[in-house]
């Protein structure tokens, strides 16, 4: 499951695993967890060398139970700090950084390996998902929103978790993130040729969910071999 920052991805992806009962990845956080390393090391987000070493070091855990997802550097939880605006802001530079993109892409495809291994199916989501990561999946989505619904989704969200934003800037913010994520060279945010595209400006989630479930269902994906998504 791809698509820009706002369009519902995260809470999609969880509760579409939740239902069909397999395992959750969200790749963004990989991302981000290793910009915090970055930033707490020190180094410069534009040091490609620097940024790519601690990518390298970082103990890194991330969980794959859609209803308890989990972040980890070493045996500290980052979930919350990662969302914050120092990291948002620093983001797309490390993301950009091609070894550590390979690097943590690698990391991803070991763990879709290993949840399917055990569980049968996984929904993974991010920007590169059903293009780079997993080519293979028996089911790409694509999800989009206008930037108002998303910037107004992404101040909800931040005001709830006790994070200042104002509607104004967060839209800023997520049309430079989009900017950046879709210009890169490396794994540029695109749909998959193949990809379903879901606009869910006008959407609740709960739609959006019961459409997906819909079309796992339609191919058969939703068998305990399933990789449900990407």
């Amino acid at each position: 499951m791809d698509g820009p920052s706002g369009t519902g991805k995260s809470t999609v992806a969880r509760r579409l695993a939740g239902a069909l009962g397999a395992g959750y990845l969200d790749t963004g956080s990989m991302y981000r967890a290793v910009t915090l390393a970055v930033l707490r090391a020190g180094v410069d987000p534009a040091d490609t060398v620097a940024v790519f070493r601690v990518a390298q070091s970082v103990d890194l855990h991330v969980g794959t139970e859609p209803n308890r997802a989990s972040v980890h550097l070493g045996a500290e939880d980052v979930a919350t700090e990662i969302r914050g605006q120092r990291v948002t802001l620093a983001v797309s530079a490390v993301s950009a950084v091609p070894k550590v993109r390979e690097l943590l892409v690698n990391r991803q495809r070991q763990i879709i390996s290993e949840v399917r291994a055990r569980l049968g199916g996984i929904v993974v989501e991010g920007r590169d998902i059903g293009t780079v990561v997993a080519p293979d999946a028996g089911l790409k989505v694509y999800l989009t929103a206008s930037a108002d619904a998303r910037a107004a989704r992404r101040t909800r969200q931040d005001t709830a978790d006790g994070r200042a934003s104002t509607v104004d800037a967060v839209k800023a913010d997520v049309e430079r993130r989009d900017r950046l994520d879709s210009t890169r060279a490396v794994s540029p945010l695109r749909a998959a040729e193949d990809a379903v595209e879901v606009d869910t400006t006008e959407l609740d989630i709960d739609g959006v969910v019961a459409h997906l479930l819909d079309i796992v269902r339609d191919r058969g994906l939703s068998g305990t071999h399933a990789q449900a998504g990407r």
